[in-house]
């Protein structure tokens, strides 16, 4: 099931559980991991995109890593909050990774990338270790906002 209310993603988790965060570019996949309290969201790997198969494929790898509940994909809206063509994007890969059976939650990621790498400069992180290390920090962002709406509904 695929969601853009906080309120409902809740109420399908009302124990909580370890979620996976993702901010999906066109040639990369963030990811970010919480535990299971819903405390903190962690940067873990990125994929680095191909067939849609193998992207599926390594993301399912990710989440048997950890007993993980639920998904929060990033979706890029416009800055007047209507869909662009990357906010159809993230929902076509929210509705082709369905069959996960994790239920998924969509959440406005418009200034996860430029947040981070904010932080990222303010940390004097190179520019190397910044491109190497953006995606995944974007997947923590978003996920850590859901958490915090999560925990606070």
């Amino acid at each position: 099931m695929i969601f853009d209310s906080v309120a409902d993603f809740r109420a399908l988790l009302p124990e909580g559980g370890v979620l996976i965060g993702l901010d999906i570019g066109s040639k990369t996949i963030g990811t970010a991991f919480c535990d299971a309290g819903w405390t903190f969201a962690s940067p873990a790997d990125v994929i680095k995109r191909s067939k849609f198969t193998k992207d599926k494929f390594e993301l399912k790898a990710a989440i048997a890593t950890r007993p993980t509940r639920g998904i929060v994909i990033g979706l890029p809206l416009n800055m007047d909050s209507s869909e662009s063509p990357r906010s159809q994007s993230s929902r076509a890969f929210a509705k082709n990774i369905e069959d996960l059976g994790l239920p998924i939650l969509l959440r406005d990621e418009r200034w996860s990338t430029q947040a981070v790498e904010r932080d990222m400069i303010a940390a004097d992180m190179s520019r190397a270790k910044r491109a190497e290390k953006i995606d995944s920090g974007a997947a923590a962002f978003i996920l850590q906002g859901a958490i915090d709406a999560l925990t606070s509904s």
